[in-house]
């Protein structure tokens, strides 16, 4: 999908600088490199799409790597098409024929995948440059909190949205992430999901499909070719979709036309209180990444589109070189009833956690 993004300037400074960037989108607009540490966990950030572009944790053996994929300047993050690291909205994952209606008012959008909308559309959430409310490297949590105002009629979404993204490092090696929106004057949905590409062997070692991966769900929901959901559910077991129990990544991916890209069904649905939504462990390294939301749904996507993306160090990215693990609301839930609301108005703003859990304590036997 083609992402537009018009840069007249540029300028790369230190990690610890910035980029001046100037454009239609972004002119006036600062963007930079912002790093959190706590202990042997370290994490670097960009205010271009609130994005993940490291983070840094040591194996079994104490040997550190970066284990998330990304790029060596903020100008090829401008340049990307794939989401990679960053912050996707306002509303992640597709719509159906880039259109929906609600409360009588029918909204046509700005497709940018066919006839459909992915990920927000042309110029998502990830394309553009959030304001850095706060930014605090020091004391027992470390973090960082990106802000954006996106505008009535973006993308073509009603109403003007307050939204907040809040990255902040607890205890051992543990990353939350609390994304939050707020309707300022109209209804609108709102279903955002952060895109980090996980390697936990790290970004540079090859594929995934030998890292391990338990997913707590007992249902996806179906899909059509175009990966738009049909409104059904369907049980994991039996399927190459049956994570219910630790398996590699690549265990069954021959089954699939090209990989993994589906909504997994969360067990515990939605609600305020964290519940458990997946665990990734790699054998070779000893990592572990273990992941609980408040999220109903989980896409996990093996970068299956990644085809000779050259990233970090100049080291290659290929087809499920990573893993995503997007928790979000459902797809296309504006077009369908039966699915969770991802509606939020001024009385009922959206609410979105997530926390990683990183060690070197094996979670189960592979």
């Amino acid at each position: 999908m083609a992402k537009i993004c018009v840069l007249l300037c540029f300028i790369i400074l230190a990690a610890s600088g910035f980029a001046n960037v100037s454009g239609s989108e972004t002119k006036g607009k600062k963007v930079g490199i912002y790093e959190l540490k706590k202990g042997d966990l370290s994490v670097k950030f960009t205010n271009w799409g609130a994005t993940i572009i490291s983070l840094v944790f040591p194996d079994k053996n104490g040997k550190l790597a970066d284990v998330v994929l990304g790029y060596d300047t903020i100008k090829e993050y401008t340049n990307d098409t794939s989401y990679i690291g960053a912050i996707v909205g306002r509303v992640a994952n597709r719509i159906g024929g880039a259109q929906f209606t609600l409360n009588g008012t029918h909204y046509k959008l700005v497709a940018n995948e066919g006839k459909n909308i992915l990920h927000g559309g042309l110029i998502g959430f990830s394309d553009v440059v959030w304001k850095v409310q706060k930014y605090q490297n020091e004391g027992d949590a470390p973090h960082i909190v990106f802000t954006y105002h996106s505008a009535d009629g973006e993308e073509g979404f009603p109403g003007d949205l307050l939204v907040t993204v809040s990255y902040t490092l607890l205890g051992d090696k543990q990353l939350s992430v609390k994304m939050k929106a707020k309707a300022l004057n109209k209804p609108t949905p709102v279903n955002l999901a952060q895109h980090t590409y996980w390697n936990l062997g790290g970004h540079n070692c090859g594929d995934v499909l030998s890292q391990y991966i338990k997913i707590f769900a007992s249902q996806i929901t179906l899909v059509d070719s175009h990966l738009i959901p049909t409104g059904k559910f369907a049980s994991v077991k039996g399927t190459p979709y049956d994570f219910l129990k630790p398996k590699a990544v690549g265990s069954r991916i021959n089954k699939l036309a090209s990989g993994y890209d589906i909504n997994y069904v969360l067990d515990g649905g939605a609600g305020n209180k964290l519940k458990p939504a997946a665990v990734v462990y790699d054998k070779k390294s000893g990592r572990v990444l273990e992941l609980s939301t408040n999220a109903p749904g989980l896409q996990f996507y093996t970068s299956n589109a990644l085809k000779d993306v050259k990233g970090k160090g100049g080291f290659v990215y290929e087809p499920h070189a990573a893993l995503c693990l997007e928790t979000q609301g459902f797809p296309d839930a504006v077009n369908h009833p039966n699915f969770p609301s991802t509606i939020v108005t001024p009385k009922k703003p959206y609410k979105h956690n997530m926390l990683f859990k990183f060690s070197t304590k094996a979670p189960y036997a592979s």
